[in-house]
């Protein structure tokens, strides 16, 4: 059993204490409340280990005082493991350009753990990201929510699939018209996605009707999730144009989307809220480098949000670095974004967004014990994270965090 003591504890469920406590037990957060509320098991721990009596379990105390305690931080749509840093080509499985409709793939083939944005997301207080292809093709592949940290990508799954990528504008377009065939217009993805989905809602209804085993397809199975509501969508759209259009295909096929990056949301912020579908907005701490995110602002989260949408903020890892996400919500503040409500676009929103709410994104009774300790706010660009809980065990402590007293295992410290 681990207790987490004495720091100021924000829940993002509606509570806040100055001085709040956390009792974790097999990797579960056990019970949690003020200070004055807790059980007190710590003490009588102590005062058993002076009359030198053994508890058949250990009670771990970490001291939080002077830090905020919050849920460990999450990515909404990055390609971290996929696109990994420094390897060139070789480390870099995000897009599969040879084919614009490519469904069947799957980002747990290519996500490798041991890639150093892992470690970094860790140390920023990451606990959990959503991750897949990336966005040349029409249809990319299906996305996975994961932990972030171990060697293992079937150990770290929370779900998989968890969306099925598909791309808007530009991407799709140049790199295909560059190969000279289809997609070369904005036209020509919206027609061969509705081609797709219409063909993926025929072999759902002959599935239901019966089908023979080798009548089944493969590269259709991957869209049952998605038809039957399981599973999201997940649309690169940055252009206005673009985010209506996926707006109006999602809603011809009666299906879940999330509108990722959203760059012009501010602009068309009424019809993204009439549309109901939320907005993974970013990257915005990234160049200007397309026409299609000419009007990119760390103002459009905030736009949204006031609006009514259910919003995230994204790094987009690689193309803005993992470890500035709540850098980049302290910056949708200084533009205009209320201060928890950003804190909430990287944790319990990205949750909901991405449909693992009841492990994830908060401090409550019954949830994975994934949990963030920071010597100050982490939308300030000077504040470090002290320690990092996921599943309950420190995967991260830094070397000036005097407040535990647990024997770290081996490399759990600076990496």
């Amino acid at each position: 059993m681990l207790y987490i003591i004495g720091g100021k504890v924000i829940t993002m469920e509606g509570s806040t204490w100055e001085r709040g406590y956390i009792c974790i037990e097999n990797g579960i957060i056990k019970e949690l409340g003020p200070m004055e509320s807790r059980t007190p098991v710590p003490d009588s721990f102590m005062q058993d280990r002076e009359k030198g009596e053994k508890l058949h379990e250990p009670v771990q105390i970490i001291d939080a005082s002077g830090c905020i305690v919050m849920p460990g931080l999450i990515e909404a749509h990055c390609h971290m493991g996929i696109t990994e840093e420094k390897k060139g080509m070789e480390g870099d499985d995000c897009n599969e350009t040879v084919n614009p409709i490519t469904p069947y793939l799957r980002a747990i083939d290519a996500i490798n753990p041991m890639d150093a944005a892992f470690d970094d997301a860790v140390r920023a207080g990451i606990t959990s990201a959503m991750i897949g292809p990336g966005s040349s093709n029409v249809v990319g592949g299906t996305f996975a929510f994961v932990k972030t940290h171990g060697r293992s990508i079937d150990k770290l799954i929370v779900k998989n699939p968890a969306a099925m990528k598909i791309a808007f504008g530009e991407n799709p377009k140049v790199n295909y018209s560059g190969q000279g065939k289809s997609p070369s217009t904005r036209m020509a993805i919206a027609a061969m996605l509705r081609e797709e989905l219409f063909k993926a809602a025929r072999y759902a209804e002959k599935r239901k009707e019966g089908m023979e085993p080798d009548e089944m397809d493969f590269k259709y199975e991957c869209w049952l999730p998605v038809l039957e509501r399981k599973i999201p969508l997940k649309a690169h759209v940055h252009r206005a144009d673009d985010i209506l259009t996926a707006i109006r295909i999602a809603k011809e096929y009666h299906l879940l989307m999330t509108l990722d990056h959203c760059s012009e949301g501010h602009l068309i912020a009424k019809e993204v809220k009439e549309s109901g579908f939320p907005a993974i907005v970013g990257p915005d701490l990234a160049s200007r480098s397309k026409i299609e995110v000419q009007n990119m602002a760390f103002k459009t989260v905030g736009i949204l949000n006031k609006e009514g949408v259910k919003t995230a903020v994204t790094t987009d890892h690689p193309v803005s670095l993992i470890q500035a996400l709540p850098i980049c919500a302290g910056l949708a503040v200084k533009s205009g974004m209320e201060e928890e409500e950003a804190l909430k676009s990287i944790t319990i929103y990205p949750a909901q967004i991405c449909g693992v709410e009841k492990r994830v994104g908060s401090l409550k009774k019954g949830k994975d014990a994934d949990i963030a300790i920071f010597n100050g706010n982490p939308l300030e660009i000077s504040t470090k994270t002290m320690c990092t809980l996921i599943d309950g065990e420190i995967v991260y402590c830094d070397d000036a965090f005097t407040g535990s007293n647990i024997p770290l295992p081996e490399g759990k410290k600076q990496v």
